[in-house]
């Protein structure tokens, strides 16, 4: 950010700041315990969606929240469940529409998303397995298809 003698921001300078990041909500479900901590014969299916949120909270105030659920299942069982949903509130000022929403959707979760990718490897670990390390996010590009799917005309995941 440039700055002016005084070494303050200048008034129309971009600011993009994290005020505060926080867990929101966190569960875990280990529904076949302890027969799921036992060796299995078969490698379970791992499943993980994500979703963001971002929303206003005050003037140049947002919230931004990363939801991971995390699923592993074999054919016999269910045998855990992580749901996650960490968040950050930012301030951001001096951007139009468009530069705010890929702040939004792409910088501040791309700041937030190391943080419950450890929370959700704690918690498998914590449950007794293996910790579940979810592999990097490009939220530039998930920003860029949803973009695409909204030109086409389709509803964005």
């Amino acid at each position: 950010m440039e700055k002016n003698k005084t070494n303050q921001p200048t008034a129309d300078q971009p600011i993009v700041k994290l005020n505060a990041q926080y867990l929101k909500d966190l569960s875990f479900e280990s529904p076949s315990s302890p027969a799921s901590l036992v060796p299995q014969k078969e490698a379970p299916k791992i499943e993980v969606s994500l979703n963001l949120e971002a929303k206003e909270d005050s003037k140049d105030h947002f919230e931004v929240i990363i939801h991971i659920t995390c699923s592993a299942k074999t054919d016999a069982m269910n045998i855990f469940t992580v749901e996650a949903k960490y968040a950050g509130l930012f301030t951001i000022q001096n951007l139009d529409g468009e530069q705010k929403e890929q702040v939004l959707l792409i910088h501040c979760p791309t700041i937030l998303f190391p943080f419950i990718r450890r929370i959700v490897a704690d918690a498998t670990r914590d449950g007794g397995f293996q910790p579940l390390m979810i592999d990097p996010i490009d939220f530039a590009y998930l920003f860029q298809q949803r973009q695409n799917e909204q030109k086409d005309g389709k509803k964005p995941n």
